[in-house]
């Protein structure tokens, strides 16, 4: 029997998948080392095509990690100013200081990919 698909619901997790590719790290490292970054440059940064640093901006935008203007036909990027303290608060939990949250709360189950039994 196949197992059922899972989608991935808390922030804080969507944080860290967000922060462990390597090219979106190197993203957020050059980030923290100016106040914001024009989404063109990224690629001298990342080794990689401007299609795969627009896709590893989307994904970094929807983990909450950075936030982007438009100027023009460019986006310019930053850290989102929250995301050290949510590492921080992150790293505090998990040295004992906090309470860590159940693994099985973390995840649902999908319903499109539940198989329906007759009930009975």
């Amino acid at each position: 029997m196949a197992r059922p698909k899972t989608t991935v619901i808390d922030p804080d997790v969507r944080l860290f998948q967000a922060l462990a590719d390597p090219t979106r790290l190197a993203i957020v490292r050059e980030l923290a080392g100016a106040p914001e970054v024009c989404a063109c440059d990224f690629s001298s940064c990342c080794d990689v095509r401007q299609p795969t640093v627009s896709h590893h901006l989307k994904v970094l935008r929807e983990a909450g990690v950075v936030e982007a203007d438009r100027r023009g036909t460019w986006f310019y990027y930053r850290l989102a100013p929250a995301v050290a303290d949510r590492l921080r608060a992150l790293a505090s939990d998990l040295s004992g200081a906090g309470q860590l949250i159940p693994a099985s709360t973390l995840r649902r189950p999908d319903v499109t990919a539940v198989s329906l039994r007759p009930q009975g």
